[in-house]
């Protein structure tokens, strides 16, 4: 059973504690859960992240998280997925899980004629050299947080003030601008629809 929930607009930092506080608190029974959602504007850096690639935040907030990666923007009109799963009774590894977040994007929006890829060298889905979607994560106790960043129809003005994920000079694209659709809540069901499939498609390591 995974369970999936829908919050809309909401705080990173609050988001974030309730994230932590999930993980911490789940026993080996607790269902797995999807969080839809979309953040207040907020620059976050990774654990490792280089602080040289935030350029200019102004006065937009920027947090210091736990996930891998760099530094990347959160705004309204951006679907974020979180995946809240345990690896280990899904029959999922870490890259398991990241591949399953890029091939759910990369399906998704085939459905709406645009062609998307991953790439080996970055986690995250790309239209031709410009990135859709970024992805982060961490594992705690064998269960991961964070997730994936779809931007669907928002101001991708921010992005200019750092270096996405890391990459000085990367172009940033949404579905809004390749022709697809605007709508959150469309999209948000078509990802955890293939982002279901997917992780129910792996056996339970238990017992090998």
């Amino acid at each position: 059973m995974i369970h999936v929930r829908h919050f809309g607009l909401v705080d990173y930092e609050e988001t974030l504690a309730s994230m932590t506080g999930f993980t911490e608190k789940r026993s080996p029974d607790t269902p797995d859960e999807i969080w839809i959602l979309e953040h207040s504007p907020v620059f976050t850096l990774g654990l490792a992240a280089d602080r040289s690639h935030l350029l200019a935040p102004g006065d937009i907030p920027v947090v210091q998280v736990d996930r891998g990666g760099q530094v990347t923007y959160h705004g309204p009109g951006q679907l974020v997925v979180y995946t809240l799963v345990n690896l280990k009774r899904a029959g999922l590894t870490i890259r398991n899980l990241v591949s399953g977040l890029e091939t759910s994007v990369i399906d998704t929006v085939a459905r709406y004629g645009i062609e998307a890829h991953s790439r080996s060298d970055a986690p995250g889905v790309y239209v031709g050299e410009a990135k859709l979607a970024s992805i982060g994560l961490r594992i705690r106790r064998g269960c991961s947080y964070h997730g994936v960043a779809l931007n669907v129809d928002m101001d991708l003005g921010p992005f200019s003030r750092i270096n996405p994920c890391g990459f000085e000079g990367m172009p940033v694209t949404q579905l809004a601008e390749l022709g697809g659709p605007r709508d959150l809540e469309q999209v948000g069901s078509d990802l955890v629809l293939r982002l279901q499939e997917s992780i129910r498609a792996r056996e339970p390591l238990s017992g090998r």
